[in-house]
């Protein structure tokens, strides 16, 4: 498959109409911004979906049991570079992936990323401009959320550093691409097993320590089974400073292999598998060896759709310089922000949901 026809595997045969089955009234219109080329019509019940027609499910969400054989069903959900803020803030993406196949955090059937990853050719000029977009994206430092504003030093001494970030708990890439590893704690108690010499640095995902999501019931734990906890601080400034980054399914260890650091997974993230990383659990499908940049520019120049936040259809370059631009505007206004912040999200805490 060559880049038209891997770009006409994501962009085409999305029927004129489809339905589009719970989701929240925030996210009905990022819909339509996302999905410009159809019309969308918002159901509130399985029954209100035709035979034949195709139908919108946020992520993971399950098939829903009535619903006809003869519907398809495509998935929409956070692209890999996504804003400047948290998605648990309600603040609007840049970016949204939309999947015929499936879903990239979901192991147990091909995604069109993972089928992009296993076929598509990458022409030298697709992997030029793949190795600019990393280059860009490093010495900017940016990443999903850009998030963080606290500083780090590495520890003193001769110890390899290894960073494990954590995610939520109830979260579908953990509970469906965790493998044999399901938790914060359980990922700890194997990296520590795994390198008893190593001084390990824990980062709770960001939604958890912005009180926005809830911890797991192990994670009261993970102080003691790691040297030092972190909170605060940019993913962009930790991994330049350690050695290794070991993961359940976490998009950190795509941010580090970016960067250049060893990565090591537990679960079974959709860039494991491709040779680029250590995998506890591999996926028998993923059989091609990828290197760095053609990884780079399946996830992110052909995968995910781009839309500015004034609403214009845009380039993963043209987003890029958004969220530097966003980034650098939103740092003035962080005083403000701040003060707002605790009010909000003790707010959001209620009205979202903490799960």
């Amino acid at each position: 498959m060559n880049e038209q026809g891997a770009a006409q595997l994501l962009a085409a045969k999305l029927p004129s109409l489809i339905y589009a089955l719970g989701f929240s009234w925030r996210k009905r219109p990022l819909l339509r911004r996302f999905l410009p080329e159809c019309s969308i019509r918002f159901a509130s019940d399985v029954g209100d979906v035709p035979e034949g027609a195709t139908v919108a499910l946020w992520g993971a969400a399950p098939r829903p049991a009535r619903l006809p054989d003869s519907v398809r069903v495509v998935r929409v959900e956070d692209g890999f570079v996504r804003s400047v803020g948290l998605g648990a803030d309600l603040v609007r993406p840049i970016s949204w992936v939309v999947d015929k196949r499936g879903i990239y955090y979901d192991p147990a059937q091909p995604s069109d990323l993972e089928a992009l990853l296993q076929t598509a050719e990458f022409p030298p000029q697709l992997l030029q401009r793949a190795a600019r977009l990393r280059g860009t994206i490093v010495e900017a430092g940016i990443t999903k959320y850009n998030t963080g504003t606290g500083g780090w030093r590495r520890p003193l001494g001769h110890r390899p550093v290894i960073l494990v970030p954590g995610q939520v708990a109830s979260d579908a890439s953990v509970r469906l691409g965790g493998a044999r590893v399901t938790t914060n704690s359980a990922l700890l108690q194997e990296v520590r097993r795994a390198r008893p010499d190593a001084h390990v640095v824990y980062k709770p995902h960001p939604d958890v320590s912005a009180g926005l999501r809830a911890p797991g019931t192990d994670e009261r734990h993970a102080r003691q089974l790691c040297d030092e906890v972190v909170t605060g601080i940019s993913m962009s400034a930790l991994l330049p400073q350690v050695d290794e980054v070991h993961v359940l399914t976490s998009l950190a260890g795509f941010e580090a292999l970016l960067r250049g650091r060893p990565v090591a997974t537990y679960g079974q993230p959709f860039y494991a598998g491709w040779g680029l990383t250590a995998d506890a659990a591999p996926v028998a499908r993923r059989t091609r060896r990828l290197s760095l940049d053609e990884l780079v520019a399946g996830a992110l120049l052909l995968y995910p759709r781009y839309v500015s936040r004034g609403g214009l259809a845009i380039t993963a370059e043209q987003a890029l310089a958004e969220l530097i631009e966003w980034r650098r505007q939103s740092s003035a206004w962080r005083p403000c922000r701040e003060a707002l912040r605790v009010p909000m999200r003790f707010v959001l805490r209620w009205t979202v949901g903490r799960g």
